[in-house]
C-alpha cells in the first residue's frame, strides 16, 4: 500500500488540488450569484456578524484566489497550504457555532448548504485531511526536512484558529455593546399558540394581571374590556366617573389591579376605582395638564407634559400626599431642535422592576429613571440617529408644525423585566427588504445596561400589522387589525427577563 502510494503521490496531490478547485469555484460563483443572501445570513452570525460586511467579499476572494494557485506547479505547494489553513478556519467556525450559538443561517453557497452543522464538520476535517496529504506528499517530494514542515503546518494553523477566536469575540462586543446598526434575528423566539378577534380595531393595552388582560377603547373610551389569558371570553364593565362634565378629548384607561384609572390629559383630571367594579371617583383635578401619563401606585404618577415656560417637553412627577404635589424636571427630556417634535417618545413603566423608561421617537436614545425621575440611566438603540431628524415650522399662533415626515426610530414599545422591546421602522445593514414588506421588526434591549439583545419579526395578518403589544414573563400579547394575538416566548427569549424576587434575593445576600 506504502510503495502504490509512494508512486502515485503526484497524481493524489493533482487529485487533491482537482478537488479544491472544484470546492472553491464552486461555493465563491454560488456566493457571488446570491451575494446579497450570502451577506445577510453572514450577518447574522454570532461569530462574525460585526464584520460580515468585509468577511462576505474577502472569502470569495480568497477561495478563487486559492484556486488560481493550485492551478499551477509553481505555486501549487502555497495554495496547498493556503487551502488547508482556510479549512482549519472554517472548522473552527463550526465548532464554535455548535458549541456556544443557537442557531446560525448557512452562508456556505451551493449544495453544501444542505449539510447540517455537523455534517459540515465532518466535510471540512476531511478536506483538511487531504490537503494535510497532499502537502506532506509534495514537502517529501522537495526533501523538506519534517521539523520543517511540522512548524509550518502547526503555527499557522493555530494562527488561523486564533484569527477565528478573536473575530468572535471582538463582533459578540461590537453586537452587544457598539453596534454599528447590524441586528441578529433570534431564531424562533416565540410560538403563535391563538389569536382572538375583538371585532373592531380601536382597542389598545391598558394592562395585565396574572390571568387577566385589559383592554381600554378608543371609540369607546368608557369601556373597560378584559380578556382571559386563554383568550376564551371577554367581560365589559362601563366606567361611571363621579364627574364627567368636562371638556374631553381623549379619555384614556389604565389598569394596575387592584385598581383602575380613567385621565384625559387635556382635562387635568385623574379618576381612580377598583378593578371589577364600575365606580371611579376623583383623584386629581387641576394638579396638572399632561400627554402621557404612568401609575407608579395609587397616589403616585408620572407625566409628560409642556413647560409653561419654555414651551418644550417635560417630565414630572404627581404625588397626591404631598404640597406641592407637583414637581417637574426640566433636565431630563434634551432639546435638540423645537424640544417637543424632537423629544417626541414613549412613557413606559417597568411592571417588574418599577422603573420608568422614555424612548425617544426619533432618536436612538432611550432613559432609565427611578421613580423619583433620578436618571439612572442613557442608553441607545442599535440605529445611528443620535440626532432627530426633524424640521419643524412655526406658526404665527405659536404653535409648531412639522414640515416633512421624520426618520422614525421607534414606534410601538413595551418593557418587562429590564428588557425593552422597540418596534423599530429603520432598516439596518445586511437586511432583507421582502421581509420588511411582510413584518414589525421588534429589537430587545436592556435596560440596566447598555447591551442589545437580539431581534425578531412580528408577521403581518393579511394587510393588517401590529398596531401595539404587551409583554409578561411568558407572553407576547399583540393587537393586530381587531385580532389579540398570544405569542408564548421561547426560553432563549424568558431568560434575559429579570424578576424582582431574584433582584430582591440578591440584595438581602449582600
Amino acid at each position: 500500500m506504502k510503495k502504490l502510494i509512494s508512486k502515485n503521490r503526484n497524481s493524489i496531490v493533482l487529485i487533491v488540488c482537482f478537488l479544491y478547485m472544484l470546492l472553491f469555484v464552486y461555493a465563491a460563483v454560488s456566493k457571488l450569484l446570491d451575494f446579497e443572501n450570502f451577506r445577510v445570513q453572514l450577518a447574522q452570525s454570532p461569530l462574525l456578524s460585526a464584520w460580515a460586511g468585509i468577511i462576505a467579499p474577502s472569502v470569495i476572494a480568497i477561495e478563487l484566489l486559492l484556486s488560481l494557485l493550485l492551478s499551477f506547479k509553481a505555486t501549487r505547494l502555497t495554495g496547498l497550504y493556503g487551502s488547508f489553513f482556510l479549512m482549519i478556519a472554517f472548522t473552527v467556525y463550526i465548532y464554535l457555532i455548535l458549541n456556544y450559538s443557537d442557531f446560525v443561517p448557512c452562508s456556505c453557497g451551493g449544495i453544501i448548504e444542505n449539510l447540517s452543522w455537523t455534517q459540515h464538520m465532518i466535510f471540512n476535517i476531511g478536506f483538511a485531511l487531504l490537503a494535510l496529504a497532499a502537502i506532506i506528499f509534495t514537502e517529501k517530494e522537495k526533501n523538506s526536512s519534517a521539523g520543517i514542515v511540522t512548524f509550518k503546518i502547526i503555527i499557522p494553523s493555530l494562527v488561523a484558529a486564533g484569527v477565528v477566536v478573536g473575530l468572535f469575540l471582538s463582533s459578540e462586543h461590537i453586537i452587544r455593546k457598539e453596534n454599528n446598526f447590524i441586528r441578529r434575528f433570534i431564531y424562533h423566539p416565540f410560538l403563535e399558540e391563538k389569536a382572538f378577534d375583538l371585532g373592531v380595531n380601536s382597542y389598545y393595552f391598558a394592562g395585565a394581571s396574572d390571568n387577566v388582560i385589559y383592554l381600554g377603547n378608543y371609540t369607546a373610551p368608557l369601556i373597560l374590556t378584559t380578556i382571559d389569558t386563554a383568550q376564551t371570553s371577554t367581560t365589559t364593565i362601563k366606567i361611571q366617573p363621579d364627574n364627567i362634565d368636562h371638556p374631553f378629548r381623549s379619555i384614556q384607561l389604565q389598569v394596575q389591579p387592584p385598581r383602575f384609572y380613567v385621565y384625559d390629559g387635556y382635562v387635568p383630571v385623574i379618576y381612580s376605582g377598583h378593578v371589577g367594579l364600575p365606580f371611579a371617583r376623583t383623584i386629581s383635578f387641576g394638579d396638572c395638564y399632561f400627554s402621557q401619563i404612568q401609575t407608579v401606585d395609587h397616589l403616585n404618577f408620572i407625566f409628560r407634559a409642556q413647560s409653561s415656560k419654555t414651551k418644550t417637553q417635560v417630565l414630572g412627577r404627581l404625588r397626591l400626599e404631598n404640597e406641592p404635589r407637583v414637581k417637574i424636571n426640566n433636565t431630563l427630556l434634551v432639546k435638540q431642535v423645537d424640544g417637543m417634535f424632537d423629544t417626541d417618545g414613549q412613557l413606559l413603566r417597568d411592571d417588574v422592576s418599577g422603573e420608568i423608561i422614555y424612548i425617544y421617537t426619533y432618536r436612538n436614545e432611550f432613559l432609565v429613571m427611578d421613580t423619583e425621575l433620578n436618571l439612572l440611566r442613557k442608553l441607545h438603540t442599535i440605529d445611528t440617529i443620535t440626532r432627530a431628524q426633524v424640521k419643524v415650522r412655526t406658526l404665527s399662533d405659536g404653535t409648531h408644525k412639522m414640515e416633512a415626515p421624520p426618520l422614525k426610530v421607534s414606534d410601538a414599545a413595551a418593557v418587562h423585566g429590564r428588557v425593552l422591546f422597540n418596534e423599530s421602522d429603520l432598516m439596518g445593514r445586511y437586511e432583507s427588504r421582502e421581509a420588511w414588506s411582510k413584518a414589525s421588526i421588534i429589537d430587545m434591549y436592556r435596560t440596566d445596561r447598555n447591551e442589545y439583545l437580539g431581534s425578531f419579526y412580528v408577521f403581518h395578518r393579511g394587510k393588517n400589522r401590529m398596531s401595539r403589544m404587551l409583554v409578561t414573563d411568558t407572553y407576547l400579547y399583540v393587537l393586530c387589525g381587531s385580532e389579540i394575538v398570544r405569542y408564548r416566548f421561547a426560553q432563549t427569549v424568558r431568560l434575559n427577563f429579570k424578576t424582582g424576587e431574584a433582584e430582591n434575593l440578591s440584595k438581602s445576600r449582600q
